[in-house]
């Protein structure tokens, strides 16, 4: 059986003022003709459907038109919640979408049931775990102690009937670590004070290929079948590596081991993500406008010792969708501060927000003893969120 996996679409995301629906509709498009050229049996989902919990008409119109359009060509499609959706919203409807060959994660309510599809060799299980947080866990195992992350998902994990002579695949949304190491991450992610939403890798051993979503670059995790997707497209400047999809052909089980061929397949952008720097003559002379699309997304560092007023302007005659502007001279590093008119998007944590709140109001910074309260403070905030 041949999956495709898919996470971190965001649809309506936007980055620094620029709508992306085009772009988002440009590379879905791509994976629509994917399902067909590999002859995709499912399509898996890893969560973060919507940027938003609560999503525009034009961006539920889109994941629509998509899922509609993969269930039309005869594949199967099987989708979770992740942090970014709302998992009552995402599970709206989920009796009748499975009747077309769509499923889509429940909320949450104690127990996971898996999708079985059928290939050759028999049955294979799909787990689709959505996001879960300590507090959406706890009130379903009222005898286990959930403190962390990891005992969540674990407890999650172990109450699923998991077959281990059978072929399993699970779909998580979650930051997934393995030995201490830290995964790739990027300016676009959310992110949790001091890592408190780490769950280990080992917590999934029972499955013989795991479908993460949540981190945008795409990545394995401890094994090569515990594996992140990645987004599809860049939603920072720190992602301007190449996409892919990983395209994932499950084979017969025997004695334990599950035969398994990864493959990444190629994702790409209408517009790519690129840094240009140097001074404005330079950048704006017509060999370096042509060098490239000049209608990628960009950021841009001029070098000048006394810009003009009327950069960006000039630039963006040149660049449409210059995205980011920063100065870099003698001035701006006296200042130790790299001048910006438009600002990326990436994102503090809630600890360096509150450091950086502290400091300004106090002229001094937080001490060891102060930053490891307000640590923990906002480490019970982010594992028993209040109920809307």
């Amino acid at each position: 059986m041949r999956f495709l996996h898919l996470a971190d679409l965001h649809i309506g995301k936007q980055v620094n003022g620029f709508s992306l629906f085009e772009d988002q509709r440009h590379v879905l498009g791509q994976v629509l003709a994917l399902l067909e050229e590999r002859e995709v049996d499912a399509l898996l989902i890893a969560g973060d459907l919507y940027d938003k919990a609560a999503p525009s008409a034009e961006a539920v119109s889109c994941v629509d038109w998509f899922i509609s359009e993969v269930a039309a060509r005869g594949v199967a499609v099987v989708a979770i919640a992740g942090n970014h959706d709302s998992a009552e919203r995402v599970a709206y409807g989920r009796a009748l979408l499975a009747k077309q060959g769509v499923y889509v994660s429940p909320v949450y309510s104690g127990r996971i049931e898996p999708v079985p599809l059928e290939d050759e060799h028999g049955l294979i299980y799909l787990w689709p775990l959505p996001f879960l947080r300590p507090a959406t866990v706890r009130p379903h195992f009222p005898d286990e102690e959930i403190r962390s992350f990891t005992d969540a998902v674990r407890c999650a994990v172990q109450a699923c009937p998991v077959d281990p002579a059978a072929r399993n695949v699970a779909l998580a949304h979650q930051f997934v670590t393995a030995g201490g190491a830290d995964p790739v991450r990027s300016e676009s992610e959310t992110v949790a004070v001091g890592g408190i939403d780490n769950v280990d890798a080992a917590v999934f051993d029972a499955f013989d290929y795991v479908a993460l979503g949540h981190l945008h670059a795409p990545q394995q995790v401890a094994r090569a079948s515990l594996r992140y997707a990645g987004s599809p497209l860049a939603y920072s400047f720190s992602e301007r590596a190449p996409k892919t999809a990983p395209l994932v052909t499950v084979g017969e089980k025997s004695n334990g081991v599950c035969d398994l061929a990864i493959g990444l397949v190629p994702l790409e952008p209408l517009h790519a993500m690129r840094e240009i720097r140097g001074p404005l003559d330079a950048l704006t002379a017509p060999d370096v406008v042509d060098a490239a699309p000049a209608d990628d997304y960009l950021h841009v560092t001029l070098t000048d010792e006394e810009p003009p007023a009327d950069a960006l302007a000039q630039l963006r005659a040149s660049y449409p969708n210059l995205m980011v502007l920063d100065f870099d001279n003698a001035r701006t590093r006296a200042a130790g501060v790299q001048g910006r008119l438009a600002d990326p998007s990436a994102e503090k944590s809630p600890l360096e927000h509150f450091r950086d709140f502290y400091e300004l109001q106090n002229g001094r910074a937080l001490t060891p003893g102060q930053e490891r309260l307000v640590a923990a403070e906002l480490n019970a905030v982010a594992c028993n969120p209040k109920e809307d």
